[in-house]
């Protein structure tokens, strides 16, 4: 790992689709800025076999990743905390730790009937392109709270 790219953390609650998703997106198309990490409240235990397809598609591979418990950052040091849960009755985690903190919400594709899944994880996958990816590139960092 470079040291001299930001680190941020995406939190959900389940850890298991949207923000698996934008790990492996911000860690694929941004690695000469950022290094991205993924955690949850109440983490699956596993990354939804839709999101790892739907990376698939667009060639990148999470298979690896996993489901992870926002306990096992505790004392990491992070730029910036991206939250990704949309709906606020989700319990969508809060990061209390320093850096900057940002929403940028999307709709839970696994909330989707089972015949629609592989379509609104492609959707939800775009949108974090569309979205939180246009958003990192411009990010700018808190130079008081630089963490790397």
């Amino acid at each position: 790992m470079k040291n001299d790219r930001y680190r941020v953390l995406v939190l959900c609650t389940g850890n298991s689709a949207r923000s698996q998703m934008a790990e492996g997106l911000i860690n694929a198309q941004l690695a000469d800025r950022f290094v991205a990490y993924s955690a949850g409240t109440r983490p699956t235990g596993r990354v939804h076999p839709e999101a790892i397809a739907a990376l698939r598609d667009i060639g990148i591979d999470i298979q690896q990743q996993r489901s992870k418990s926002i306990d096992e950052y505790i004392d990491y040091q992070f730029d910036l905390a991206i939250t990704v849960c949309d709906d606020a009755a989700e319990n969508c985690p809060v990061w209390l730790g320093r850096g900057q903190k940002v929403h940028i919400g999307f709709p839970d594709p696994a909330a989707a009937p089972p015949d629609q899944q592989a379509q609104q994880f492609r959707a939800v996958r775009d949108a974090i392109q569309a979205q939180l990816i246009s958003y990192l590139k411009q990010w700018q960092p808190d130079t008081e709270r630089r963490n790397v």
